[in-house]
């Protein structure tokens, strides 16, 4: 309003119109308000940045504040987080990686954060391993965390480890990130008892996403045979698998199997029994193990057989193994390499066995009274004789001696004979034999069903063709359907998955 600019203006003040007057006196006002707050403004800059407080010329009562300009705040907020830094690496932790990260303040408070880390169990150590941690506030992050898992049944003696598995956590929001993994869990049939476990266990399935690897995973186990009520089961003993990428592992390893002659429904079995055998690192173990396995004699044949029967043998330090039990049979039975692959082929579970208790076992068979020619044989026949329970072994030997008064040779024929039971099954077949005065081997008595037993006893002559192979392990077991269970609950899934 130029026009009006007081001591400007031609028009006096009598020539104007009252309500003129008091707008070029309001104007007047107006203008030693602005020069005031000019001339407070180019005053001393010190008294401006430190917020002092100034009255307006003038007379007037009213107080003006000023704020402290934000480049200082900017320099008072980097003189501070250098003490934060300088206080953490005197206790040893290196903020390289906290840059850009939001930090508490001042060190009073990076202090709690750390003193409450150090209650949970997490050492200076752990805190390097993940310095994000540090950006947790203890309120608003760790506590309300702390206390769901605490809620869901997490043993708070856990805590440490957990923490130190996946810290990542204490960055998690409850209602957003940690409940719809915890129901997706319940959903796939993982008792809320259970959830615990699988959370301790396996901490990091709380960073996965709902719609990537763990339904994939599942899928592709339902789609190979995995009964869908045993889901909950096997994730339950084995959650890793929910982190386990289908084309990268899981597939690979069923192909792998599959190629060795290993049925996919069987394979599918083992996976219901022992989850863990999918974390058998394929190149790194896997494969390794089964090319030891030949090298020791093993036939290619038979490592469907060896490994349906004892899946871990590809999982374990196979070959120092194999190497130490073959030196100890051939100590103390004198048996040739060849002979070794046999026994592997028959009970693989012998790599596991301990020096002391096969010495004691053979030893037992001496005592009895066979040859070394003779336990050789019924090693090579019978390889559970290494393993069986030796008290009740010898009332099983006793009876065969004193009671039934067979040869001795019987025994080394058909060494199985001490893998049957006493009362159950050889006391009863004994008297029946011996009430219809048969002459018989003792595979013919033993090595059959009830059911075919009693057929046999109506017989007055003995068919030898009827004799039954020795024991040996069936794969069919493996695949035979569950009671309620049809061939349409499961679908083969061949797909392409990554």
């Amino acid at each position: 309003m130029p026009v009006l600019t007081f001591g400007h203006s031609k028009l006096s003040a009598a020539t104007l119109p009252c309500n003129c007057v008091r707008r070029v006196g309001l104007i007047t006002r107006l203008q030693y308000s602005v020069a005031d707050r000019t001339s407070l403004t180019s005053g001393s800059a010190s008294e401006l940045d430190s917020g002092r407080v100034s009255r307006k010329r003038g007379g007037s009562s009213s107080l003006v504040y000023t704020l402290p300009g934000l480049e200082e705040r900017k320099k008072d907020k980097e003189v501070m987080r250098k003490k934060v830094y300088k206080f953490l690496q005197g206790i040893g932790i290196v903020p390289d990686e906290l840059d850009g990260l939001d930090l508490p303040v001042t060190v009073d408070v990076m202090r709690e954060r750390i003193d409450f880390l150090h209650n949970l169990g997490l050492t200076i150590e752990d805190i390097n391993n993940y310095p994000l941690v540090l950006g947790c506030s203890v309120k608003k992050n760790m506590v309300p965390v702390l206390d769901y898992l605490g809620k869901l049944g997490v043993r708070k003696s856990t805590f440490t480890q957990f923490l130190q598995r996946y810290p990542q956590v204490l960055h998690a929001s409850v209602v957003v990130d940690l409940d719809p993994v915890v129901k997706y869990l319940r959903g796939m049939d993982i008792k809320s008892e259970d959830i615990p476990r699988v959370l301790e266990s396996y901490p990091e399935v709380l960073g996965f996403k709902l719609e990537g690897t763990m339904s994939t995973s599942v899928a592709y186990l339902i789609g190979i045979g995995v009964g869908r009520r045993e889901i909950g089961g096997v994730l339950t003993r084995y959650p890793e698998i929910l982190g386990m990428r289908v084309g990268r592992v899981i597939k690979p390893f069923v192909d792998f199997m599959e190629n060795l002659g290993i049925p996919k429904l069987a394979i599918a079995r083992l996976i219901e029994k022992k989850p863990y055998i999918l974390g058998f690192g394929l190149d790194e173990k896997v494969k390794p193990n089964v090319k030891s396995l030949e090298e020791f004699n093993v036939r290619r044949t038979s490592l469907a057989s060896i490994i349906a029967q004892y899946p871990d043998i590809v999982g374990t330090d196979l070959k120092l193994k194999l190497d130490n039990q073959r030196s100890l049979l051939n100590s103390v039975l004198n048996l040739d390499p060849e002979d070794f692959g046999r026994v592997v082929e028959k009970m693989p579970q012998v790599i596991s066995l301990s020096r002391g208790p096969v010495l004691k076992h053979i030893d037992f068979l001496k005592d009895c009274g066979f040859s070394m020619q003779q336990m050789r044989k019924m090693i090579l026949g019978c390889p559970q004789l290494l393993a069986l329970n030796i008290d009740i072994m010898k009332p099983s030997f006793d009876y065969f001696q004193m009671k039934m008064k067979w040869p001795l040779e019987d025994l080394v024929t058909f060494p199985a004979f001490f893998t049957y039971g006493l009362e159950s099954t050889v006391k009863p077949r004994h008297k029946m034999v011996t009430k219809k005065g048969l002459k018989c081997s003792l595979a013919w008595m033993l090595n059959c069903s009830d059911e075919k037993f009693e057929q046999r006893m109506d017989y007055d002559t003995i068919d030898m063709e009827e004799m039954e192979k020795e024991p040996s392990f069936d794969m069919n077991s493996l695949m035979q359907p569950r009671a309620g269970e049809s061939d349409s609950d499961y679908e083969d899934s061949d797909d392409d998955i990554d």
